[in-house]
C-alpha cells in the first residue's frame, strides 16, 4: 500500500492512521478539510488512482438509504478512478435482534432500527460497485467501540437503569485500538475480501458490563428493572440497542487475518479508576 485514502476521520481513522508505516502517504475526506461526502463536487482533489480506501464515514442521521458513499462511488466514477481495494467500518447493528444467538457472517442481515438499514444500504451499494469494478471489498461489522476515553460514564453517574437478568440482553464489544488493527489489516494486499465480525471474544450482558465499568472505576452500579419500567424511563435510542441481543462470532477474523486482538475482553481492555487517572 503507497496511499491510504482515509473517509471519514474520526476517533478510529486517527488512531489507524498513527498506526501507518512512515512511507505510507495519507490523503482525507473530512468535512473539516473542505472535502464533503454530502458536497459531491469537493471530492475530486482527495482521490488518487489505486488508492487503497478506509472508509469510516457514518451514513447521514435520517433516511434508509445511505448518499455519502453513494457520492463517493460516483465520484470515482466521474474521475474513471478505481481503487486497489475497499474497506467499509459497518456495524454489527445489521444483524438485528438474534436472541442472544452466536452470530457468524453467514447470517443473514435483519436491520431493525433505521440506523441499520443505512448501514446495510452502503454495504449494499460498497459491494456491487467493488463486485463491478473488480476491487476488492472488505466490510468490518462493527459491536459497541470502546476505550479509556469511550466509555458511558456519565450514565452510571446519573443513574440510569437497565434490565434485569432475566430480561437483559448480550451485547458486544472491541477495543478503539484493536478496531484500528484490524482496520490497517483489511487494507493489507494479503487480506482476504469479505466479511468480518471485527468484534473481541467477550459474551456478555449489558447489565454485566456496566456493572464491570462501575466497579472499575468506583462508582455506584445501576439499578435493574424489569423491562417494561426500564422502557418507562430510557431513551428511545439508548432502548433501541438494548432490544437486541446476539453474541458475535469472530473466528473468520482471526483465522483469514489473522488477528491477535491486544485486549480480548472488555474485562482486559477496562482499566481500573487508579490506572485510568495515571
Amino acid at each position: 500500500m503507497k496511499r491510504l485514502l482515509i473517509v471519514g476521520y474520526g476517533d478510529i481513522a486517527r488512531r489507524a492512521r498513527r498506526r501507518l508505516p512512515a512511507d505510507v502517504e495519507v490523503a482525507l475526506i473530512s468535512r473539516s478539510l473542505g472535502a464533503d461526502l454530502d458536497r459531491p463536487e469537493t471530492l475530486a482533489a482527495s482521490m488518487g488512482q489505486g488508492d487503497t480506501v478506509l472508509y469510516t464515514a457514518p451514513p447521514p442521521a435520517a433516511g434508509e438509504g445511505d448518499p455519502r458513499a453513494s457520492n463517493l462511488l460516483a465520484a470515482f466514477d466521474r474521475g474513471r478512478i478505481i481503487p486497489a481495494r475497499i474497506v467499509y467500518l459497518s456495524t454489527s447493528g445489521v444483524y438485528g435482534d438474534c436472541g442472544g444467538d452466536w452470530v457468524a457472517e453467514t447470517r443473514p442481515v435483519n436491520p431493525q432500527s433505521s440506523r441499520a438499514m443505512r448501514r446495510v444500504a452502503a454495504e449494499d451499494g460498497l459491494r456491487s460497485w467493488c463486485a463491478e469494478k473488480r476491487v476488492p471489498f472488505v466490510v468490518l461489522r462493527v459491536p459497541g467501540i470502546y476505550a479509556t476515553d469511550r466509555l458511558p460514564l456519565e450514565s452510571i453517574r446519573t443513574g440510569a437503569p437497565v434490565f434485569r437478568d432475566e430480561d437483559d440482553v448480550y451485547t458486544n464489544h472491541v477495543h478503539a485500538e484493536d478496531l484500528a488493527a484490524i482496520c490497517l489489516r483489511a487494507t493489507e494486499d494479503s487480506a482476504p475480501p469479505g466479511t468480518y465480525n471485527a468484534s473481541d471474544d467477550s459474551a456478555v450482558k449489558m447489565g454485566e458490563w456496566f456493572d464491570l465499568l462501575a466497579d472499575r472505576f468506583g462508582l455506584p452500579r445501576p439499578p435493574r428493572l424489569p423491562r417494561a419500567e426500564a422502557a418507562k424511563v430510557i431513551s428511545p435510542t439508548r432502548l433501541s440497542f438494548m432490544l437486541e441481543s446476539r453474541r458475535l462470532v469472530n473466528l473468520k477474523m482471526k483465522r483469514d487475518l489473522g488477528v491477535t486482538l491486544v485486549y480480548p475482553t472488555v474485562f482486559d481492555g477496562v482499566p481500573r479508576q487508579s490506572a485510568a487517572l495515571a
